[in-house]
């Protein structure tokens, strides 16, 4: 039968340097591509802003008996309704960026159009493009510190493309309270692993947002016959005679991992959305606005 998934660097999967040098070759594209689903998302996005001290002018809003705010009796006057000026709720507040540069985001099956790397980065620089013209600050951990600008996903993508080499999982420890953060990966790891790898954010009171991306022939496993797996991030090999007879044990460990992964994420308010590559980037786009914008009462379900 016809191969059904493929690494797409042809380098070895620790030369860092390669591997970068190769990500540096695709930011550019990724970039124009994140640019492109952001104008097909930006109508429906709205900014975080909310009503509260401050002083900058937010909005008017028809007066409600019994509201503590002061009336704007200029604006009343030019119709026969009575408004009340609300001024914008002002907080310091970031969102981390973070897109897994680990080998196994290579992977791409003949299913799927893109690599789950590329899926990731091109996430990463949506939100940061998104969140820039919100007027949000933004950084990428181990990369960047936080910052405000309108180019945004430019100097993000600027830094990948100079980032010689980047540690798998970069230190969160420095992430404080009143921050989000998007992580976008495949979540292959134990379960365990990433468990303790985040534990920093949720003692830090950080509000997470892990966007599993998956690439199709991961859930269906659909090979047959003698095939031979490599293991990504070690090289370590593995033979099966007739593929077919792990497909049941290996889709049940791979959903019970999601599941497991998503319910301590609803039990720390945190959301957990999956974007396959066969599918649009602009749905985990919608889903993890929405999830930003919650109270955090719903968080935690995988959403498909």
């Amino acid at each position: 039968m016809g191969r059904i998934g493929e690494v797409q660097a042809p380098v070895a999967t620790r030369d860092a340097l390669a591997r970068g040098r190769l990500r540096a070759s695709l930011v550019p594209d990724l970039l124009v591509e994140a640019r492109r689903i952001v104008n097909t998302v930006i109508a429906g996005w709205h900014g975080r802003r909310k009503r509260g001290i401050g002083e900058n002018f937010w909005q008017f809003r028809p007066y409600v008996e019994g509201d503590s705010s002061r009336i704007d009796w200029r604006r009343s006057a030019r119709d026969d309704h009575t408004y009340v000026r609300d001024r914008e709720w002002e907080a310091a507040h970031t969102v981390w960026l973070w897109a897994d540069p680990s080998p196994s985001m290579l992977y791409k099956s003949a299913a799927a159009s893109v690599s789950k790397e590329s899926r990731a980065l091109v996430l990463a620089l949506a939100l940061a493009e998104l969140l820039s013209r919100s007027g949000e600050r933004i950084a990428w951990p181990g990369l960047t510190d936080p910052f405000t600008a309108r180019n945004g996903a430019e100097r993000i993508a600027a830094q990948l493309s100079h980032a010689a080499g980047l540690p798998a999982k970069p230190d969160l420890s420095a992430i404080r309270r009143f921050c989000d953060i998007v992580l976008v990966s495949d979540f292959l790891d134990p379960v365990e692993d990433t468990m303790a790898w985040l534990d920093v954010l949720a003692r830090h009171g950080v509000r997470a947002h892990l966007i599993e991306v998956a690439d199709p022939a991961e859930e269906t496993f659909p090979y047959a016959g003698r095939t031979e797996f490599t293991d990504p991030e070690t090289g370590d090999k593995l033979t099966a005679g007739r593929a077919e007879m792990l497909a049941e044990e290996y889709r049940l460990l791979y959903r019970a991992r999601r599941e497991e992964l998503a319910a301590w994420c609803k039990r720390l308010g945190w959301s957990y959305t999956v974007n396959h590559t066969d599918r649009l980037a602009s749905e985990a786009l919608v889903r993890v606005h929405l999830a930003m914008t919650a109270d955090g009462t719903n968080f935690g379900r995988a959403v498909a």
